[in-house]
């Protein structure tokens, strides 16, 4: 039989027998694919600017359901691929103006900012279709803290909190009664650079102090926690829920640090790949059944049931994976690689979400890897310089299996250039993960642009771990 992942799986509550409501895309969900009998086609709004936006424009853009697809407010690679629209994405307000003149048939927010800010609720409001979870349950992503409580009244398996601070001085005091290593945590929202494993005190003591006394990361870092240090490999597991049926997506495996041997500062994601075969059978259904499935049916318990994407950050211990942190919406550098890898109509899939009908629905995956390599900024995640034109675009996307998803760029008259950390990601689809990563390194060998620097490891793991168990490379 398939991995789970590869076929849909309900929750394990009751569902009551609906009738077929009515939706957007009348076309069947049941393979996954769009029938040959459409009655029409519709319009998309992506809410974000990041590598992710572009990924799932770029998906959505393959499927024969969708006429029109804006994208607010890009960067100058989606614009390739969607129409963009300038607006202040951290301005809900503005988003719904804008949905409001564009009369989109469907919304999906990439990011995290606006789902935490309620823009689901507001939506609803207006009777407007989106995915993602309402702003109850964006705290989840919101406030690790929260989290934290949400998974110990579950009895969902995470790592051990020593306590939650909100100055300085008590959270340092703390640090007197913790194992080392510990993990400071902040809060609330900081890009993915509000965490650090600290093997010290002064290195916990500096930490906070960057958090909570210089402000470095903003309001996100005003409260913090410290966590039990784990041992063992990361997994990023994500869903996508209508609040009763899931549908898993492919494991992935991200790359957090900046440099190669995953040494130097915690970022947004240096890359990220999945492979066929990521994790045994038997972990993938205690991940469903001791994870996935208690934390849905838990929200559903506690409020509005959770609709959209769900990420959940793990680590595989000795004792079982747990939760580290959970993300309300699809992680960035893993919607790279498993949008290269999604065989069904993402559409369609999303369509299904919003009319609450995601038990009709079978996905299908590509088999074999996939894998991205996010070129940065010189500096990144510190500070960096931009308005670097970007050479050798054509060439890269020009190879087979290849595609170059924008994140920090914009047009500059007929050139793109740099305008953030993570600039580009270059993904590569292939029969085995050991060509996947060839292709895609080829690809970043054609890119050039001043202070250019990327992670030369991005699935080195991978390739040792199969080996390990006796699989012959693939040449």
């Amino acid at each position: 039989m398939s991995p789970a992942w590869q076929r849909h799986v309900s929750l394990a509550v009751p569902l009551r027998q609906l009738c077929r409501p009515a939706c957007v895309l009348r076309s069947r969900v049941d393979s996954g694919r769009a029938s040959d009998y459409r009655d029409y086609t519709v319009k998309i709004l992506v809410i974000g600017s990041g590598g992710r936006e572009h990924a799932l424009v770029w998906r959505l853009r393959q499927s024969p359901e969708v006429e029109k697809i804006w994208c607010a407010p890009g960067n100058g690679g989606i614009a390739d691929d969607a129409e963009c629209i300038p607006v202040d994405i951290g301005n809900v307000n503005d988003l719904v103006a804008l949905a409001k003149r564009l009369k989109p048939d469907l919304t999906v927010v990439g990011p995290e900012g606006p789902l935490v800010s309620g823009i689901r609720d507001r939506f609803e409001w207006h009777g407007m279709r989106l995915v993602g979870p309402s702003q109850q349950d964006a705290r989840l992503e919101g406030s690790k803290i929260f989290a934290k409580e949400f998974m110990e009244r579950y009895g969902i398996p995470t790592p051990t909190l020593y306590g939650a601070f909100d100055s300085p001085s008590e959270a340092i005091l703390a640090l007197d009664a913790v194992d080392w290593p510990v993990v400071v945590k902040a809060d609330g929202l900081c890009a993915g650079k509000g965490v650090l494993v600290a093997e010290t005190h002064e290195g916990a003591e500096d930490f906070i102090h960057w958090l909570m006394e210089e402000h470095a990361l903003g309001q996100g870092g005003s409260r913090v926690l410290l966590e039990n240090a784990l041992k063992g490999e990361e997994l990023s597991f994500i869903v996508l829920t209508d609040g009763r049926s899931f549908l898993p997506m492919a494991p992935t495996r991200d790359h957090k640090r900046v440099f190669d041997g995953d040494r130097g500062f915690n970022t947004g994601g240096m890359g990220a790949y999945t492979t066929d075969c990521m994790i045994p059978p038997d972990l993938e259904s205690v991940i469903l059944d001791k994870i996935v499935r208690p934390t849905i049916a838990g929200l559903s318990e506690e409020g509005l049931p959770y609709t959209g994407f769900l990420y959940f950050g793990l680590m595989l211990t000795a004792d079982g994976p747990m939760v580290l942190e959970y993300n309300c919406r699809m992680g960035d550098p893993e919607t790279q690689p498993l949008m290269m890898r999604m065989d069904f109509d993402l559409a369609v899939a999303l369509d299904a979400v919003a009319s609450k009908k995601l038990e009709t629905f079978e996905p299908a995956w590509k088999s074999g890897a996939s894998v991205c390599v996010v070129m940065t900024s010189g500096g990144y995640p510190g500070p960096y310089e931009t308005g670097k034109k970007i050479e050798g675009l054509a060439a890269a996307k020009a190879l087979p299996g290849v595609a170059v998803f924008h994140a920090g760029t914009k047009r500059d008259g007929d050139s793109i250039v740099t305008s953030g950390g993570r600039v580009l990601g270059v993904t590569a689809m292939a029969a085995s993960l050991e060509q996947a990563i060839r292709k895609a390194y080829n690809a970043v060998d054609k890119i050039h642009f001043a202070g250019a620097h990327y992670r030369t490891d991005i699935g080195a793991k991978g390739i040792t771990k199969s080996r390990a168990a006796g699989e012959a490379p693939h040449e």
